[in-house]
């Protein structure tokens, strides 16, 4: 579990192609790897990834084929930054809010402009995403904790105000750029509890025929 409060940025350094699957090492010399162990779980632009090999800045983390289909990670490049994460631990403080490091898809950014000192980010989620993503809701962009501050459809706006926007990737943004989405884990579960129960399939072979036939209903 991760929060969305990045810890730092880093860049691919090599993206190896495995018959399907990629391996990918990411540098960074401002994220702390101090008590980094293999197996561990580091949010790369949101997506969880499992150290498989520790380097002295940076690691090495495998990128699955289904990875690749719901995230941007098939369409990055070697000196492609990314916002970084380490795993949430029981005395961190939730500074953003729960986040599991599962992309549900891609979302595009469609208009940038500035508010005061703030900057303005209107993006578009895939239509069946769009109904998990509600007003003052929170989002996770490429591993970011953001609040949703206007919905338009399948349309929603974020504020960035200048701190978010120089410790992330962020500021990179233009129109066209598309973004990992994670919408937010109770959006989904209350959806899933609130969906009608399946009624019991019966497996008696009983029908009024064969009741009939045995005598226990009149023939007529």
């Amino acid at each position: 579990m991760f929060t969305g409060i990045i810890e730092a940025t880093g860049h691919i350094t090599s993206l190896e192609q495995h018959g399907g699957d990629i391996s990918v090492t990411i540098e960074s010399h401002e994220l702390d790897y101090s008590d980094v162990k293999l197996g561990d779980s580091i949010a790369t632009n949101g997506v969880c990834l499992t150290v498989v090999k520790r380097l002295q800045f940076g690691f090495v983390a495998d990128v699955s084929k289904e990875t690749l289909d719901l995230t941007c990670f098939a369409n990055y490049q070697v000196g492609q930054k990314v916002n970084l994460e380490k795993a949430l631990m029981p005395t961190s403080r939730l500074g953003g809010h729960l986040v599991s490091g599962h992309i549900d898809g891609i979302a595009t950014v469609t208009q940038i402009s500035t508010n005061a000192r703030a900057t303005e980010y209107w993006l578009e989620a895939p239509q069946q995403l769009a109904k998990y993503i509600p007003y003052k809701g929170s989002v996770c962009i490429d591993g970011i904790s953001l609040t949703v501050n206007e919905v338009n459809g399948c349309q929603f706006k974020l504020t960035i105000v200048p701190h978010t926007a120089q410790e992330t990737t962020i500021h990179h943004f233009k129109v066209g750029s598309q973004v990992n989405l994670e919408v937010d884990q109770l959006a989904r579960y209350l959806e899933r509890l609130m969906m009608p129960a399946e009624p019991e399939k019966s497996s008696s072979n009983l029908s009024l025929e064969l009741l009939a036939q045995a005598g226990f209903m009149n023939k007529r």
